[in-house]
């Protein structure tokens, strides 16, 4: 069936989009009819209604994508390059068009949401210049025996991405499954549909019907995917509950997996750190312009030298008073809302149970925009100091912008705060000091660590989690590989 043009509007001009179900190269309408409601989270006005999968939909897709990845899979990998860069090119050419969606539908700035477009395509580029490094290897074995190892696609898979980055997950996340030969279903967030889908309209016709595929849906939808024994690996970008659910769906077929999930990330500030620059760090490392600290990476734990304490609170405090909020959709603002009511409600019970155990809120909490974002979800950059390690504002995954500030002063103890949470995403050290640098890093439990630094991703350098942060590694060789299954093959040659 054709895909009739959701219309999206909001205060500027009208956009127009797919509002429905890819799979199989075509747009299709819900089985059993069931709509998502996706709003603009700072004005509360209707975006779109777009179409939820269930299990009649979900089966459709998977068959589908199990036809299209044969033919995919004998696909030379030049031309897997070659479809990939070109969808990147695409997705450059709408790039205006793409972030205003995402500011829209998901309360982040503009500005950050172009950056994301950006990025969504550079990391399509990285994995298609990959293609030809899904090599094997020959081992010796003798006696008139070759004996090899070669790496074949897995199948079909499926990818759950969340709301903090809808276009640039999307991109990014389609980009090594396909590369290496297999079908993706794609599940956006249920609150920020509308970019993944655009983005199916935009590149879809590059790659054989079934090969991509997009299917909107909520939490039944997820777990349908994890336990569906058509799909060989899920994959989560999420929390650390959520992951724990893919774990248990994903154990009745015993699926590969990978799973990116949250972090309480520490920031330690040592005696001998250039406190300006690690304030900045600070700041920058809470993501306020990107995603309102909506990010699993926001080092949202500072611990700093009882000889700078006050003076990282007020820089600090300083800084996010300067942070203007405003219309996502304005090129202009630098920081936008919370992506839901759900989120925003969060975020304000953990800001007055901080207030009842005890913290000093600083600054920020809730705030009240006027004109067509009074009903916005936005909260001010928010900083508690004299916090302590028991507290839950120090302990628990926020998922916004709020950030506490603890003191230390024994190294050793220090250590064991950062590390006592069972989780080990990110971490940023500051310290002049390479000897306590590298101390640090080799103490601290985290699967990415910065060094005078936070925030900064970089292509090719693996992003992932220890414990209960996750399972693999993104943004790399070893992503694009972990789509694979080795094969060995024994092969007797005859005597002469």
């Amino acid at each position: 069936m054709a895909q009739p043009a959701g219309v999206v509007s909001d205060r500027g001009p009208t956009v127009q989009g797919p509002t429905g179900l890819y799979h199989g190269g075509r747009w299709h309408g819900s089985a059993d009819g069931s709509v998502i409601e996706s709003r603009n989270p700072a004005t509360g006005a209707v975006l779109a209604r777009v179409d939820g999968a269930g299990a009649a939909d979900l089966d459709r897709a998977v068959a589908a994508a199990t036809a299209g990845q044969a033919e995919w899979r004998r696909t030379k990998p030049l031309q897997r390059t070659l479809a990939m860069r070109e969808a990147a090119r695409r997705i450059r050419a709408h790039k205006d068009e793409l972030a205003r969606l995402d500011a829209l539908d998901s309360g982040n700035p503009l500005k950050g949401m172009a950056f994301d477009v950006e990025l969504g395509a550079t990391l399509m580029e990285f994995f298609a210049g990959l293609a030809t490094e899904i090599k094997g290897e020959t081992i010796p074995a003798g006696g008139g025996q070759l004996n090899y190892v070669k790496r074949e696609p897995i199948g079909v898979v499926a990818r759950l991405v969340p709301f903090n980055h809808p276009l640039m997950f999307a991109c990014a996340k389609i980009a090594a499954p396909i590369v290496a030969g297999n079908a993706v279903i794609l599940k956006p967030s249920e609150e920020t549909p509308l970019s993944a889908l655009r983005m199916a309209d935009l590149i879809g016709d590059l790659f054989p019907a079934g090969v991509l595929n997009v299917l909107n849906g909520g939490r039944d939808l997820g777990q349908a995917i994890a336990s569906h024994p058509g799909i060989g690996n899920v994959s989560l970008i999420g929390s650390v509950e959520t992951g724990r659910a893919v774990m248990r769906g994903a154990a009745s077929t015993l699926k590969r997996m990978s799973l990116e999930l949250g972090g309480k990330n520490a920031l330690v500030i040592f005696p001998d750190a250039d406190v300006e620059a690690a304030i900045a760090g600070a700041v920058k490392g809470m993501n306020l312009g990107w995603t309102a600290g909506q990010s699993c990476g926001s080092t949202s734990r500072i611990l700093v030298h009882d000889h700078h304490y006050e003076r990282v609170v007020d820089g600090v405090a300083r800084a996010f008073d300067e942070v203007m909020l405003g219309d996502p959709a304005e090129p202009d603002t630098e920081m936008g809302c919370l992506s839901s009511r759900a989120q925003f409600d969060k975020v304000r019970r953990y800001i007055e149970l901080g207030e009842s155990e005890g913290a000093r809120l600083v600054t920020g909490g809730p705030a009240q925009l006027g004109g067509d974002l009074a009903q916005g979800f936005f909260v001010r950059p928010t900083l508690f100091a004299e916090v302590t390690p028991e507290m839950r504002i120090a302990r628990e995954e926020i998922f916004g912008p709020v950030l506490s500030v603890m003191r230390w002063s024994d190294y050793d103890r220090m250590i064991e705060v950062v590390n006592g949470l069972g989780l080990g995403l990110t971490a940023s050290i500051w310290t002049r000091d390479l000897d306590i640098a590298f101390r640090a890093v080799d103490d601290i439990r985290a699967g990415y660590v910065w060094v005078n630094n936070a925030s900064d991703h970089f292509l090719g350098a693996p992003f992932g989690g220890v414990g209960q942060s996750g399972i693999g590694r993104e943004e790399c060789l070893e992503e694009l590989l972990s789509y694979t299954e080795q094969k060995n093959v024994n092969v007797t040659i005859a005597p002469r």
